[in-house]
């Protein structure tokens, strides 16, 4: 019988949030809402929309493989060439030809504990090993993980924000850190959640990047854009590093849907404003709804709370059967995403009523 290798047979498959469709199925009943894969709750950018309707027309036709339009249009936008961009399947696709690019079985890769489950599941899928580094403060100990590079280490991964507590490292943080580094080594830094960052002092990662170190920069268009079911995002990087990047990329792996919606939504700059406005009035709603409830949470840089509570996994059950599905982070621990005020509203009467049943 074939057999795959030991560390592809114990590889724990990725589980997304669950689907509002499912819960209303599993529990019949209706008028849910999904606070749990922080989603952008406004949707994508109307023009994105159109751009998708526009195009339907032509989709007997394979999309733009080098995805010329949208490369040109990040380009502008960050000051970088269109050689240093390399487009991906979400972000989560160009974490995984990262990872087969650059590690080899044995090869060692820091990350921060918790953080994205993805980084770990790109290293074991090529026999590498994670090194895991508890956060402080639930934040990335980036002096810890600095000190956990050793001559094995091959990559490092930072989330910045950090998934699923929100929490960013500084300017002087990151940069102290990379100094750090080896010259044999890439780091990973994921921004999924950068449009939203307000903090003055949050990390320059494209400063490293233009002082030519060896860094890969992910962002998306899942998050604040709105285009999570396109599968769509960009990492930004050193010529050299994407060469051998795209070696391992699959042709058309970017469909000419998402290509659109994608060069559209950059355009639709008053929908990136409004989402953060939305976000933003939402945090501080659901801050003060927690502190009246004396419930503590993690202030965050993101579109999404993490809330350490004991008895999560009943406090997630209790919630369910309310309709309201957020993510449970373990036994001590939630994460909710900040929606649209009225799923906010609703977000809180369902935990008072589920903590004080």
């Amino acid at each position: 019988m074939i057999q795959s290798p030991e560390y592809i047979t114990v590889l724990q498959p990725y589980v997304p949030g669950k689907p509002i469709e499912e819960l209303e199925r599993e529990l019949g009943i209706s008028n849910s809402i999904k606070l749990a894969s922080n989603e952008n709750p406004l949707g994508p950018s109307p023009e994105a929309v159109k751009a998708i309707k526009d195009s339907f027309a032509d989709l007997n036709r394979y999309p733009d493989g080098a995805g010329y339009y949208l490369k040109n249009a990040l380009s502008q936008m960050l000051s970088v060439s269109p050689d240093e961009l390399i487009l991906g399947n979400g972000s989560n696709e160009l974490l995984d030809i990262a990872a087969r690019t650059y590690l080899q079985a044995g090869d060692e890769a820091v990350m921060a504990s918790p953080s994205f489950v993805v980084y770990g599941m790109a290293v074991q899928s090529v026999g590498g090993r994670s090194v895991q580094v508890p956060l402080k403060d639930y934040r990335h100990d980036l002096e810890a993980m600095a000190a956990a590079i050793t001559p094995r280490t091959k990559m490092v991964f930072i989330a910045n924000p950090n998934n699923p507590t929100g929490t960013i490292n500084t300017k002087d943080e990151f940069d102290a850190f990379m100094e750090k580094t080896t010259d044999n080594m890439l780091v990973v830094v994921d921004e999924a959640y950068y449009e939203y960052v307000s903090a003055p002092d949050y990390a320059d990662s494209m400063k490293q990047f233009s002082a030519g170190r060896n860094i890969l920069i992910l962002r998306t268009f899942s998050k604040i854009y709105g285009l999570a079911g396109l599968r769509i995002g960009y990492g930004i990087a050193k010529k050299e590093i994407l060469t051998d990047m795209n070696r391992l990329r699959e042709p058309f792996n970017t469909n000419s849907l998402a290509q659109k919606a994608a060069l559209a939504a950059l355009r639709d700059k008053a929908h990136v404003s409004n989402s953060r406005k939305i976000n933003a009035e939402g945090k501080e709603y659901l801050y003060q709804q927690l502190t009246s409830l004396g419930i503590s949470y993690v202030p965050t840089e993101a579109n999404f709370i993490f809330i350490p509570i004991k008895d999560s996994i009943a406090i997630n059950n209790g919630l369910m059967k309310k309709g309201v599905i957020i993510r449970p982070m373990g036994p001590m621990a939630i994460r909710v995403t900040i929606g649209l005020p009225e799923e906010n509203r609703r977000f809180i009467e369902a935990l008072k009523e589920v903590i004080t049943s």
